[in-house]
């Protein structure tokens, strides 16, 4: 399968698959954290604007197929926002070195959060900006800051053919 067309859906679909079975179980403080957000995170600093922002688009849309309570759509608005945000910084203004993974799915998936929160309080989803809103922010950010390398590497294969290869930013 050397396939990025075949890999890069395959992918995702895993990451929907855990998110859902696996990640609501790992809660802090009552987080969960938020695989999906870190997909297009490492896709906008692997590929760049563009591609940030289609991984942001399609794991948005995936993520408001299965969790229906939130306008369809939504999630995949922030994520590709991030997506594209990202990668846009990477190719700016952010060089290559280990600890730029985790400090960016740090920041991105911080920023994701708070934009999924404010962009559905626009929409009438005034239930998603609460007073726990900074701790989901941090967990978030966090957890993904811990799984940020292995995704990245992962993601980068998807894209690419043949096997892994060791990430840039190691």
């Amino acid at each position: 399968m050397n396939q990025p067309r075949l890999k890069v859906p395959l992918v995702l679909l895993v990451a929907l698959l855990l998110h859902t079975a696996v990640m609501g179980h790992m809660r802090v403080a009552g987080v969960a954290p938020d695989l999906m957000v870190l997909i297009p995170i490492v896709g906008g600093l692997t590929a760049g604007p563009e591609r940030g922002a289609a991984f942001g688009f399609f794991t948005g849309l995936a993520v408001d197929l299965v969790v229906q309570t939130t306008p369809l759509g939504l999630s995949a608005l922030s994520f590709s926002t991030v997506g594209y945000t990202v990668g846009v910084l990477e190719a700016g203004i952010l060089r290559s070195s280990w600890w730029i993974p985790p400090a960016t799915a740090l920041v991105g998936s911080a920023a994701g959060e708070a934009l999924y929160a404010v962009s559905g309080a626009l929409v009438g989803q005034t239930q998603l900006v609460t007073n726990r809103l900074g701790l989901i922010v941090l967990v978030v950010g966090a957890f993904n800051a811990a799984f940020a390398l292995p995704v990245l590497r992962i993601v980068r294969w998807s894209m690419q053919g043949g096997t892994p290869t060791p990430a840039r930013f190691m």
